[in-house]
């Protein structure tokens, strides 16, 4: 299947990764197909990534079509003038809005830990009548969530610090919960999903916002939130802005 593209113009694409899709290659996985493949072949020629998502997080992916756009943008997310949000689930309901800041180290031990802070917002909240752990019911929370720096898995490592664990995730979450959702509303993956990049385009000055749409899974989990996820039109022009959005 080809990757749906959210934006495409002369210098970069941005392409809506699907959840378990690898970016490149890495020496740890034996995965054959990657998004910078599969793009490049769709495209028909080369590509060039910017930054990284993890595996298993789906959403907003950018890539650059040379070297020198690369090199620009490359940039712009080192020096953290990219925004950056995602949409989680994550278990109980943490305070209204908060910010998580708490060194993180890779998971193979190979450095230090680093400086990571991570803002986030509460977008809506669920109590249903299970007694996944240990108490009579379970809650959930949808969130809005800024990375304000860019570890590797912060988001989840973030969450798990302050045992609000990420729905899905097999390696820092928690296990009952992972097996209620995937029992009872058949998600099988992780629900995180960067869900909008905004960021001054280097060559022309125009300010780009990006975002992907919900798949099945996230309108699954909008219904059960009582939340609707996207209300923006699809495709504003606004004072100078571009913001692009997949058709709905």
């Amino acid at each position: 299947m080809p990757l749906d593209i959210l934006f495409h113009d002369p210098h970069y694409v941005a392409v809506d990764k699907p959840a378990g899709l690898l970016v490149h290659r890495s020496a740890i996985s034996r995965d054959r197909v990657f998004a910078l493949q599969l793009l490049r072949d769709q495209l028909g020629r080369r590509v060039y990534p910017v930054h990284r998502l993890d595996r298993a997080t789906s959403g907003v992916l950018l890539f650059a079509l040379d070297p020198l756009a690369a090199r620009l943008m490359v940039a712009q997310f080192e020096g953290r003038l990219v925004g950056k949000e995602y949409l989680a689930v994550a278990r109980g309901w943490p305070d209204p809005e908060g910010v998580i800041d708490h060194p993180v180290a890779d998971d193979d031990g190979s450095g230090a830990a680093q400086p990571a802070t991570t803002r986030y917002r509460r977008l809506a909240k669920v109590e249903l009548p299970y007694a996944v752990d240990r108490y009579p019911s379970a809650r959930y929370s949808l969130l809005s969530v800024t990375p304000l720096s860019g570890r590797r898995q912060q988001i989840r490592k973030h969450f798990k610090h302050v045992s609000h664990h990420l729905i899905g995730d097999t390696t820092h979450g928690n296990g009952r919960h992972n097996r209620f959702f995937r029992e009872r509303f058949g998600v099988h993956r992780l629900l995180l999903m960067a869900h909008r990049i905004a960021f001054r385009h280097p060559f022309d000055g125009r300010r780009v916002v990006i975002e992907a749409q919900p798949d099945d899974v996230w309108e699954r989990i909008g219904r059960l939130f009582g939340h609707a996820l996207y209300g923006a039109p699809s495709a504003q022009r606004v004072a100078g802005t571009v913001h692009e959005r997949r058709p709905p």
